[in-house]
């Protein structure tokens, strides 16, 4: 192999230095150190990593948590914005599409009258065109008010989503949102997947979860999420309970 003399070996050498500062590379492209420019979570190991993100996550005020989730009956989307008083947004299975608001403990959920049929049984079927598209607040001793707020509380979803299971370990380098973040499994990925963002606060950015039963992106950290009543024109009053079959 022939060697370059040493006048080309530092005209290479300029070369080079200059193309990282033309292109506005990272400095971990130029530099060798994957963690330059980082928040240097990715130095960590797997448990401290997940650590730090369920720490970040916690001491959030606000986020949105949307995607995919696949249960008993089926996979339905979920797009939610949340923040520590309560949440508003939407969950939408094969059959039917609710939206959902919680202000402190006030819940309404909002649907078509074919979601009330579906749901209701006969009571539903007779009370659907009332409720058709309406606000309908939700009884606090309705069965259905702790699965509701389930949605619309930040920390109870959240703590009941991120869990990964079997042993941790890092995974791979990746980029969710053009976010630089670096992934944590569970049990080699098996027992899900969390990405946690490697700039700023590590916040979880996307979490695949075990089983292949859905992923979520997790975005809009503290942002603040307006909340507010519904109009009285808008809104139901049904009674102490919900239509159920």
């Amino acid at each position: 192999m022939a060697a370059f003399p040493p006048a080309a070996r530092a005209r290479r050498a300029g070369l080079a230095g200059a193309l990282c500062a033309a292109l506005a590379v990272s400095p971990a492209a130029c530099s060798g150190d994957p963690d330059a420019g980082t928040n240097g979570v990715g130095k960590l190991s797997a448990k401290e990593i997940e650590t730090k993100a369920r720490t970040a996550a916690d001491a959030a005020k606000a986020v949105r948590v949307s995607g995919t989730l696949i249960g008993k009956g089926g996979p339905y989307q979920l797009n939610m914005r949340l923040n520590a008083d309560g949440g508003t947004g939407s969950v939408t299975s094969k059959s039917s599409t609710f939206a959902l608001l919680r202000i402190g403990d006030a819940l309404y959920v909002k649907a078509g009258a074919g979601f009330w049929k579906q749901t209701g049984g006969k009571s539903g079927a007779a009370a659907a065109g009332k409720l058709d598209d309406k606000y309908v607040k939700v009884p606090k001793k309705d069965p259905a008010y702790a699965q509701f707020r389930g949605f619309t509380d930040m920390h109870t979803l959240l703590d009941g989503l991120l869990g990964l299971h079997g042993s941790l370990g890092k995974g791979d380098r990746t980029k969710v949102g053009g976010a630089p973040a670096i992934q944590v499994t569970g049990g080699d990925g098996r027992g899900g997947t969390l990405d946690v963002s490697l700039k700023g606060t590590p916040y979880p950015l996307r979490f695949e979860r075990a089983g292949g039963a859905g992923t979520l992106q997790l975005t809009e950290w503290n942002t603040d999420v307006a909340l507010k009543a519904p109009d009285k024109s808008d809104t139901v009053d049904y009674g102490p309970e919900l239509p159920a079959s």
